[in-house]
């Protein structure tokens, strides 16, 4: 009898914590919800804008001329990412980092592909794009994010 009265004493202690469970689900917002946004962010900046097909808005300010990255290449690239209130967070302005383009974003294996070396861009990435409704890092949940980034090399 007292192991019953103990099981039901610890079943109904988390039956009651349960409603204290902080909902940790986040809810991802659409390219069209954010469409407005990022318009006038780039009508702000002196943004000259192409909207891809996949609702980013893009623009080229040197097409490059070597070979264009895949999937698979391995890209050395210099880029400032920011947050649409103008603060930096994250960027690599002097010393190119190196990854694989499969490894990033979306937002920068859509507009990096459209590059060739030594090409330079400007992408105005949704949410949906880049990291969705979960924060990560310094970037806040539902984050449109804006890069300049040039493609130094592409192996």
């Amino acid at each position: 009898m007292r192991k019953i009265l103990s099981l039901f004493t610890v079943i109904s202690v988390a039956i009651a914590l349960s409603g204290c469970v902080k909902n940790t689900s986040c809810k991802a917002k659409t390219v069209d919800s954010e469409d407005a946004e990022m318009l006038s962010y780039a009508s702000s900046i002196g943004m000259t804008p192409t909207r891809h097909s996949s609702g980013m808005y893009y623009q080229i300010l040197n097409q490059g001329s070597g070979p264009a990255p895949t999937y698979s290449s391995v890209l050395y690239v210099r880029y400032t990412g920011k947050l649409l209130n103008g603060s930096i967070f994250d960027s690599a302005t002097t010393t190119p980092i190196s990854f694989n383009l499969g490894g990033v974003i979306m937002g920068w294996q859509i507009g990096l592909s459209l590059l060739q070396k030594g090409g330079v861009i400007r992408l105005i990435i949704p949410s949906s794009l880049g990291y969705g409704c979960r924060e990560n890092g310094p970037i806040p949940g539902n984050s449109i994010l804006y890069f300049d980034v040039e493609l130094v090399d592409v192996q």
